[in-house]
């Protein structure tokens, strides 16, 4: 794996792995649910990926958004590429919601709704609370 996705705590982080590229738990949880949709590949440009990685991407934002709509009931969502520090491709998924969700006891407003998302107000989480939430989430990804 790249070090964009090692970075993004890889494989403790992983929810699902596809030819072309995972899907991991943000461990900076803006919105319940916040992903990174990570590249394997080592390229640091969207247009170097191989035409493989677009036609596969199709199939991974719809089981991303499947998986999101039965986890979070977000309302809209959000796919930030912003490569400004890690290099390697990848995408920031926050799902947006105009009402708090709550999980495991923990309240996730949506800080920046309706406008972008809030990157400075992320919810604090112990690593077993992240944890459970992934284990959720692969859960979910699993019976797509």
């Amino acid at each position: 794996m790249n070090p964009t996705i090692e970075k993004f705590g890889y494989p403790g982080s992983l929810i699902r792995e596809y030819d072309h590229w995972v899907v991991l738990l943000r461990p900076a949880q803006v919105t319940l649910g916040s992903l990174v949709l990570a590249a394997k590949s080592n390229a640091s440009a969207y247009s170097a990926l191989p035409p493989e990685a677009f036609t596969e991407q199709g199939r991974v934002v719809a089981d991303i958004e499947a998986a999101l709509r039965s986890f979070c009931a977000f309302e809209k969502i959000n796919y930030l590429m912003l490569m400004m520090v890690d290099r390697e491709v990848h995408f920031h998924v926050f799902p947006r919601y105009s009402a708090a969700r709550t999980v495991d006891g923990i309240d996730f407003p949506d800080h920046g709704w309706p406008g972008p998302p809030d990157l400075g107000k992320p919810a604090e989480l112990a690593p077993e609370q992240a944890k459970r939430i992934r284990e959720q989430l692969v859960t979910i990804f699993a019976n797509l």
